[in-house]
Parts: structure tokens; sequence; C-alpha cells
């Protein structure tokens, strides 16, 4: 529709669509954009809240965050902490940050649990497994490598603050949370 010299990059389809004489074109993609993140943001915040409601009832974090409400069955204060916190961090921080953070964290989960695929078919292969991974240990290692090569390419600081959270994270986990696991528990009585 445009020349790829002539594209501009922050404003590319909704521009190119103008060019061409579609001005409502560009209203509608930004709206799609709109929807799209705002759906994006509520299916991460309530995998979130759930992650945090199950770790909540091993003990790992308070048992605030797995209290479920009387009438809605949803797990209602930690649903507001997590939007409270979520809140805050899009409201203070720029969303370059915000996006290399993410980026880095999710590749690193990603890795961990490529690592995760490998060791567990060494250590427990007669474990019943629900979802199938081919070519174990090459479709894993492939992984590992393609996300390690991406998480190099961000940008120094952001595996400075991506340091910073991990630590914080270890430290919540050595501080609190060993202490409080029920599994842990139930593991050392055994």
């Amino acid at each position: 529709m445009v020349p790829f010299r002539e594209i501009d990059v922050g404003n590319a389809l909704p521009g190119a669509l103008a060019r061409i004489g579609i001005r409502w074109g560009g209203a509608l993609v930004a709206t799609g954009a709109v929807i799209g993140m705002v759906s994006t943001l509520l299916v991460t915040l309530y995998g979130q809240v759930r992650i945090f409601m199950v770790m909540a009832r091993d003990g790992l974090l308070p048992d605030s965050f797995s209290r479920v409400h009387p009438v809605h069955k949803t797990p209602h204060i930690c649903t507001w902490i997590t939007g409270t916190v979520t809140a805050l961090i899009a409201g203070l921080f720029p969303l370059s940050m915000i996006i290399d953070l993410c980026n880095i964290g999710t590749l690193f989960a990603f890795v961990l649990v490529s690592i995760g695929v490998i060791v567990l078919r060494r250590t427990r292969p007669e474990v019943e497994r629900k979802f199938k991974t081919p070519g174990v240990p090459f479709t894993p290692l492939i992984t590992v490598g393609f996300c390690l090569y991406l998480m190099y390419n961000l940008p120094r600081v952001t595996w400075i603050r991506f340091g910073g959270w991990l630590l914080a994270g270890l430290a919540v986990y050595f501080l609190y949370s060993v202490k409080h696991s029920r599994l842990q528990r139930a593991l050392r009585n055994s």
C-alpha cells in the first residue's frame, strides 16, 4: 500500500490506510488494539491471581491471597492486591521498561520449564504426562537456546532490573515461603 521507506514506524497500518483514503481504518485499528490490550491484560491478571492463590494455599504466600469471596467464589483480596500493584507499576514506570521486564521474565520462565522437561524425563520417567513434548531433549534444548539468545539481546539495564526482581523473589522465598510451605512440612515429616 505504501513504499516501505515511507512507513511511519509508530503508526504503520493506520498511516498507510489514511494515505490511500481509508481514514476510518485508523480508528478501526486503534479500537482493535485497545480491545486486544485490555483483553490480554485481563487474561494475564486472571492467571496471575490464580497462581498467587495456589501459592498461598501451600503457604508460599500469606493466607489472605487464598481467601475466596463467600458470594462470588473468587480470590477477591488477591485480585485487589494484584490489580493495585499492576496499576501502580503501569502508572509509574515507562512502557518500554515494563515490556522489557515482561519479555525477560517470560523468556526465563520458558528456559526453566524447558530444562524441567528434560530433568523430569530423566528423573521421573514413570509419571503420567498430560502433555507430551516431542523430541526430548532436542526440542527443549532448542527452546532454551532461542530463549537465551533473545534474552542476551535485551538491554543491559533490563538484566540489572531482572536481577533485582529475581533477588526480591528469592528473598521472599527464603525469608517467608520456606518456613510456611505446607508441602515442605509434609516432606520433612514423612
